[in-house]
C-alpha cells in the first residue's frame, strides 16, 4: 500500500477559510442598496425607540444572513456608546422548525441556561408562549429577534404574537423588534394580512448577485484567501460569471473558486487557472444541485417533487397545468395550502433558471394557444437526493 501520510503544504493557499461560508470580511461588498435600506430600518434602535419589524426575503445565497450578522455586530458595537441603550439580538434557525411550537421553545432554550431548558413536546403551546415571554421579560432593554429560514414555520401563531407581544401586554420590560428572513418569495403572500402587517412592517429584497458584484465579493475574498500571485489571469472573472449564470449565488461562486484551489494544489501546481476553474465546475455540478434543490423553499421543492413523480411515471414533458395539478396533490397530502398558478409558473421558471429542469415553450398559433413544456434536466435520482428531507417527510 502506498504512503498515505499527512505533509503540510504552504502553496496556493494562504488563509484558505476566507473562502469559507462562515467566514466573516470585516466590509459586505456587492450589496449597498440592500444594506443602506436595512441600516434604515434598524436606526430607531440606536434612537433608543421601539424597534421596527423588519422582513428580508431573496433566493439563498444573496447576502441576507450575512448583512444581517455585519448591520447587527456594528449595531451591538455601537450601542454600547450610547446611554440608556440595553440591546440584545437572539438568533435561531428554522429550518427543521415546522411549527409555532417548535420555534417557541427553540426561542425559550436559547435565553434560558443549559441546565433550565424545556423539551420540544409535553407543555400546552400557551404555557410555550408564556415561558418565552417570561424570558424575554428577564432580558429587558430592546431585544432583535432574528428568525432565519422563518418560511419553514407552517402556521401563523408566532409571527402574529412576537410582533404584537408589547402592544398585547404579553411583555413589559422589552421592546422587541422581529427580523425574519426568507428564500421563500412567495411566504409574504402565503402570510393573512394581519400577520403581513406587522411582521413586515419593513421589507429589504435582496436580488440575486450579477457578475460584476460577484467579481467584488471574490476579490475580497481571493486577497486574504490565497498567496500573492497564485491566481492566474481570468480565474476570478470566470468564478463570477459562472456564479451569475448558475444563479446569482455568492456561495456557488466562491465554492467554485475554493474548488479550483484545491484541485490545483492537489495536483501541485503552481497557478490557478481558468482549466481548474472548468474542471472544478464539473465536479461541483451535481453537489450543487442537490444543495439547491435542499435549500429552496418548502413549495418550490413540491412543485420540483410533482415534476420528478410525472417523470418516474414516463409523463414528461409535462405541460404546466398537468404539474399544478400533480403539485396541489402532494401540497394538500403534506398539510400545505397550494400556491396559485402564477406561483408554481414562477417556481418552474427558477428551476430552469437553475438548470434543475428544461423548459420549452410551444406556440400552437390560434387554434393551439401557447403552453410551456417541462422536463427534469438532472437525473431523477439528483434530484431525490436534495428532496430527500422533504420526502422523508412526506405521509
Amino acid at each position: 500500500m502506498s504512503d498515505l501520510s499527512f505533509t503540510p503544504t504552504s502553496s496556493i493557499f494562504e488563509q484558505r477559510e476566507a473562502l469559507l461560508e462562515e467566514w466573516t470580511p470585516d466590509e459586505l461588498v456587492g450589496r449597498d442598496d440592500e444594506l443602506n435600506r436595512y441600516h434604515a430600518a434598524l436606526q430607531p434602535v440606536i434612537n433608543n425607540e421601539s424597534p421596527s419589524n423588519i422582513f428580508l426575503y431573496g433566493k439563498s445565497g444573496v447576502g441576507k444572513t450575512a448583512a444581517t450578522r455585519y448591520l447587527l455586530n456594528a449595531l451591538e458595537r455601537d450601542a454600547a456608546d450610547v446611554d440608556g441603550l440595553d440591546l440584545h439580538t437572539i438568533e435561531i434557525n428554522c429550518d427543521g422548525l415546522n411549527s409555532s411550537y417548535q420555534a417557541a421553545v427553540a426561542l425559550v432554550n436559547e435565553l434560558r441556561d443549559p441546565a433550565n431548558q424545556i423539551s420540544n413536546t409535553g407543555y400546552p403551546q400557551a404555557s410555550v408562549y408564556q415561558f418565552l415571554f417570561e424570558e424575554l421579560d428577564k432580558v429587558g432593554g430592546t431585544v432583535l429577534i432574528v428568525l432565519d429560514e422563518v418560511d419553514h414555520i407552517r402556521d401563523d401563531s408566532l409571527l402574529y404574537k412576537l410582533p404584537r407581544a408589547r402592544s398585547n401586554g404579553d411583555v413589559t420590560d422589552a421592546k422587541l423588534g422581529v427580523i425574519g428572513i426568507s428564500n421563500d418569495l412567495d411566504f409574504r403572500a402565503q402570510l393573512s394580512s394581519k400577520v403581513r402587517s406587522s411582521l413586515c412592517e419593513k421589507e429589504v429584497s435582496f436580488s440575486a448577485y450579477d457578475a460584476g458584484e460577484l467579481q467584488l465579493v471574490l476579490q475580497q475574498r481571493e486577497a486574504v484567501a490565497f498567496q500573492n500571485g497564485v491566481l492566474d489571469d481570468g480565474v476570478v472573472e470566470m468564478c463570477a460569471a459562472y456564479g451569475a449564470k448558475d444563479s446569482g449565488d455568492a456561495r456557488q461562486a466562491l465554492d467554485l473558486l475554493l474548488e479550483a484551489g484545491d484541485l490545483a494544489r492537489e495536483n501541485n501546481d503552481e497557478l490557478v487557472t481558468e482549466y481548474h476553474v472548468k474542471q472544478a465546475r464539473r465536479r461541483l455540478q451535481t453537489d450543487q444541485v442537490v444543495e439547491g434543490i435542499r435549500n429552496y423553499s418548502d413549495h418550490g421543492q413540491l412543485v420540483l417533487y410533482a415534476l420528478t413523480l410525472l417523470a418516474e411515471q414516463g409523463e414528461t414533458p409535462a405541460r404546466t397545468k398537468d404539474i399544478l395539478a400533480a403539485y396541489e396533490q402532494v401540497a394538500n397530502e403534506n398539510g400545505m395550502n397550494p400556491v396559485s398558478l402564477r406561483s408554481v409558473r414562477d417556481y418552474l421558471g427558477e428551476l430552469d433558471q437553475l438548470g434543475i429542469i428544461s423548459s420549452t415553450e410551444y406556440n400552437r398559433g390560434k387554434g393551439g394557444g401557447k403552453y410551456k413544456e417541462h422536463d427534469l434536466e438532472q437525473s431523477i435520482s439528483s434530484v431525490k437526493t436534495g428532496l430527500s428531507e422533504l420526502l422523508d417527510a412526506t405521509p
